[in-house]
């Protein structure tokens, strides 16, 4: 990460924090996530292949002779945002990559740690792991991956922050607390370390997870639900702004 582009994030995060804003901008670059996600499965950014390798590709797919056996491609086509081309490529590249069919954990903290080199990405990775691994069965699969992967790159403001709630609020109970909300801020602080300019403070992610409650917990019940998380990031137009961050940190 070169100094410009940790320059640009430190600069996002006090931004973050003086205006609670943490998710995703409407229009917000999308290099990052795809750069990001896609280095998890090297072959899934080839060019297109030949026609041969496509239906071979195709093959492995629909017989699925790996260990877990992947949903049929016409359904994945029509759960995602992708093409059917798509899939055969993104398929290649994650059966290449991971033969058993998924990803478990570990290997996904050891790949996503090369992104930030600077800091402990581990928390924040087990996190971020914890939202793809949308049947909380310790890995994640094909199927899990190209949901993940249509909504971040493709999908709706709504979906987005849908995904996000769900990424935030760590014990799965439909509500994010300000614990849970510190947990996620402090993971990403540690993920970017000490290498940052200007210099974070030491209590910028508490002060950012006040200033979150103060916009999203309407009703001062000490929780957010899905329903004031939507509403406040839809109407706060300081918030909106703010949530290219979110997606550098992916």
């Amino acid at each position: 990460m070169n100094v410009r582009r940790v320059e640009s994030i430190s600069a996002q995060l006090e931004e973050a924090s003086s205006t609670g804003g943490f998710l995703y901008a409407q229009n917000s670059t999308k290099r990052s996530i795809k750069e990001r996600l896609m280095k998890l499965f090297p072959c899934s950014a080839a060019k297109t292949s030949s026609p041969a390798v496509q239906n071979s590709v195709e093959d492995e797919l629909e017989m699925a002779t790996v260990r877990h056996r992947p949903e049929a491609l016409e359904l994945l086509e029509a759960q995602s945002k992708f093409t059917k081309k798509e899939l055969q490529i993104l398929y290649r590249g994650f059966k290449n990559e991971c033969p058993s069919g998924v990803v478990n954990e570990e290997t996904f903290k050891e790949i996503y740690s090369q992104f930030f080199p600077q800091g402990d990405s581990t928390t924040y990775a087990h996190f971020l792991f914890n939202a793809f691994d949308t049947d909380h069965n310790g890995a994640v699969s094909f199927e899990d991956f190209i949901k993940g992967l249509s909504i971040l790159l493709r999908g709706t403001v709504q979906e987005k922050l849908n995904w996000a709630f769900n990424l935030y609020d760590i014990n799965k109970d439909g509500y994010i607390t300000k614990e849970e909300m510190l947990d996620i801020m402090k993971a990403i602080y540690d993920m970017m370390g000490k290498c940052t300019y200007p210099v974070l403070k030491e209590d910028a992610p508490r002060q950012h997870v006040e200033t979150f409650f103060q916009k999203m917990d309407k009703n001062k019940d000490g929780v957010v639900t899905i329903d004031e998380f939507i509403e406040s990031c839809q109407k706060d137009e300081n918030i909106m702004r703010s949530m290219q961050l979110f997606e550098n940190v992916i």
